[in-house]
């Protein structure tokens, strides 16, 4: 089978940093279906990997998380899927990526693929709307009132992959007051068709934008990138006794300032049930079912922005190139082989 890997760790302005190579079609057994790929999206952690972990000796390493296609074969131990299924789930960081032509991926974290959609729509979706729905209502428990802003959340990033699918479950599924992030016009104008209420500029000050705009402090923040270069400004906004999630890793964290205001820090990463085979590690499959019929019923739409090609490395190359500007808008996607 097809498939697009790399063997030296490094920058995407390589000619070997993506490759073309062919491997072995893998074989179903236990839990997992083997399906037949049909699209995938690139995500930050696809360009991280790729420029920080060696592969194996004299080995391949083959990218990718999110995927969308077609169920080929099961595992003797599968009982919720069939041959023929679509489905849309987001791998394992445990596993072989999902740029190949067939995937193998545990049952317990694939959801049924949205009917409305094509596979590039749907396999726009699974790693951000996992990542937003654990952050939102596993993380921040924004259902539950926190003592002041209760009603307002702050989602930083708000143009991004994350971003774009966290605005549109809290309209759908909460009645939150919405202020998110973005930069530039484009992005600002992206935000606020997904449903933010409020948008402001995270290259400036936050706090006094928030202020200005006559809104209460909000209880929840929400970071999903940069979050290390806005933790001064995070602390000074949010209402004491908040709730505060981010996605991205930081360095020398300065506690006093959440501290004084009895701040709960969470840490979201949605790879956590499927790398530690948690036992609730079939939330994920049954999350993205639910989401799959949000999206069936208009309540929540795919953030693809963009089809750049087929799935081979040249596309893979450039697309990288395209997510580590940290200008991305929504989620880009490849399809076919």
């Amino acid at each position: 089978m097809k498939a697009v890997a790399y063997q030296t760790p490094g920058p995407i302005d390589r000619e070997d940093a993506l490759q073309n190579i062919t491997l072995d079609k893998p074989v179903a057994e236990g839990r997992d279906l083997l399906v037949k790929v049909e699209a995938v999206s690139v995500n930050p952690a696809d360009t991280k990997m790729r420029m920080n972990m060696p592969a194996p000796e004299g080995a391949y390493t083959v990218l990718g998380f999110d995927a969308s296609g077609v169920v080929e074969s099961v595992g003797a131990d599968v009982s919720g899927f069939e041959v023929g299924d679509e489905v849309y789930y987001s791998g394992s960081m445990s596993r072989a990526g999902t740029n190949s032509e067939f995937h193998l991926v545990d049952e317990r974290i694939v959801g049924r693929k949205p009917a409305s959609v094509g596979h590039a729509a749907a396999a726009a979706l699974p790693l951000t709307t996992l990542t937003a729905w654990e952050a939102l209502f596993d993380r921040l428990d924004v259902r539950r009132a926190t003592v002041q802003g209760a009603n307002t959340i702050l989602v930083v990033g708000g143009a991004g992959g994350v971003g774009s699918i966290t605005i549109q479950l809290l309209r759908a599924l909460t009645g939150m007051n919405i202020i998110a992030t973005a930069s530039r016009p484009e992005t600002q104008e992206w935000v606020r068709a997904l449903g933010a209420h409020h948008v402001i500029d995270h290259r400036q000050p936050m706090a006094p934008q928030i202020a200005a705009l006559g809104l209460e402090a909000p209880g929840f923040v929400f970071s999903t990138n940069q979050t290390e270069k806005h933790l001064p400004d995070i602390a000074e906004l949010i209402a004491p006794q908040g709730r505060f999630s981010m996605t991205d890793e930081i360095g020398a964290f300065i506690s006093q300032p959440f501290v004084m205001k009895a701040v709960s820090l969470h840490f979201e990463l949605m790879f956590t049930r499927s790398f530690f085979q948690t036992p609730d590690m079939d939330e994920q499959g049954k999350l993205l079912t639910e989401v799959a019929k949000l999206v069936d019923a208009g309540k929540v739409r795919s953030t693809l922005t963009e089809v750049a090609g087929k799935i081979d490395a040249a596309t893979m190359r450039r697309v990288h190139a395209q997510i580590e500007t940290g200008k991305a808008r929504g989620k880009i996607v490849l399809e076919g082989f």
